[in-house]
Order: structure tokens, then C-alpha cells, then sequence
């Protein structure tokens, strides 16, 4: 069983991806009349991405499609945590400013193309095909050596221009954040990144 995150554009490429190889899964997206219901028909589960942590529960899905317009990983966290902004400049301090997309409100959007408009279904070679240039080392290795404590969740290609977290690896991370209070999450492929520092809500 796998999980697609979000039902719009992305989310049907997963959904054709999941068809053809004949997957179960299951569609999370707030907007009934989604791409995904309309193009394949599909009932999809009503709920927003904060809704996944119980879900990814219930079914213990091998993989997660995070294809929602936000740090998927990052935002099932918000009812119970805040922006840990301290931290975000001693993490920008291991990053060079020329893959820096933008940083604000605890996160980091990192780039090798970063000023590019990436290859439609790009197979992620060594060598950008847009910039010219040769990525240094794949951007979740970038990350962690800007923030070694950071858990790095990565996203694997399944094919060309569709990438996947693992699910086991999705509720570990979920796991440490309420067991710590405090976390530096990252989702990442080969190429881009988005880090976000987070730190339970104190309630009285």
C-alpha cells in the first residue's frame, strides 16, 4: 500500500506511476474534485496533510508521494509545533548561498538550479543539463553536511521527474519529533531540498 499526497498535477503523475504497476494505494487531497478524481474517477480521502501521520498508521504504506504544494513532512507537524528559527542560520552557514532558493519562517529551499527551470521528466544526471554544472554530491549529503543532526528524508526516483519517500522512514521521523520536541526535517533528491527546524508549541 503507498500514499499520494495531494491530487493536483504531481499527484497524478504518482497515480499513473501506481496504475501502471498495478500498486494499491490510497489518495489524501482536501479538494474532492481534484485532478486525480476527475482524470482516473478515484475516490479520494478528504483531509489535509496533517491528516497523513494517522493515516500512514492505519496502513503502513511502503511508499509516500509527497506531491502537495508544501514540506509535506514539515506540515503534518504544525498542529503541534512551531518554527524553530534559532536554529536556521547556524544551517545556513553549511550551505553555499548559491543554492539557496529562499529561507524564512524555519525553513530552507535548497537548489542546483536554482535560477532554472528543470527538464520535464529529468532523469537527474551527474551533470545538470540545464545549468551545465556538475552537482557536487546528491543535495540530501549537502544537507546533512550543513546539519548533521537533521533527519534527511529521501526522496527516491522511481522513474524520470517522480520521486517517493519511504514510508518507514516517513514514521520514524514523526517518531523523533515528538519523542525530542525539537526537529531539523528534510525532504531531498539528487537535486533540491527543503529544510524546515521545528520545536514542539509550549502549552500552558
Amino acid at each position: 500500500m503507498d500514499i499520494v499526497v495531494g491530487g493536483g498535477r504531481y499527484g497524478a503523475r504518482a497515480v499513473e506511476y501506481l496504475m501502471k504497476n498495478k500498486r494499491e494505494f490510497l489518495v489524501l487531497e482536501p479538494d474532492l474534485n481534484c485532478e486525480v478524481s476527475r482524470k482516473f474517477g478515484i475516490e479520494v480521502i478528504k483531509g489535509q496533510a496533517t491528516d497523513l501521520i494517522e493515516l500512514a498508521k492505519k496502513v503502513n504504506p511502503e511508499w509516500i508521494f509527497p506531491t502537495a504544494p508544501v514540506h509535506v513532512a514539515a506540515e503534518v507537524l504544525k498542529k503541534d509545533f512551531e518554527p524553530w528559527i534559532d536554529v536556521v542560520n547556524s544551517i545556513l552557514c553549511g550551505i553555499p548561498p548559491k543554492i539557496v532558493v529562499s529561507v524564512g519562517r524555519g525553513s530552507i529551499v535548497v537548489s542546483y538550479n536554482r535560477d532554472g527551470t528543470c527538464l520535464e521528466n529529468c532523469i537527474s544526471p551527474d551533470i545538470c543539463p540545464v545549468t551545465k554544472i556538475k552537482r557536487p554530491c546528491p543535495m540530501f549529503e549537502m544537507i546533512k553536511f550543513a546539519s548533521p543532526e537533521a533527519f534527511v528524508l529521501v526522496s527516491h526516483q522511481l522513474v524520470p521527474g517522480l520521486g517517493a519517500i519511504r514510508g518507514k522512514d516517513f514514521q520514524e521521523m514523526v517518531k523523533k519529533a515528538y519523542k525530542d520536541r525539537r526537529i531539523i526535517v528534510a525532504t531531498a533528491c539528487k537535486c533540491h531540498g527543503v529544510i524546515t527546524a521545528l520545536k514542539k508549541i509550549k502549552k500552558f
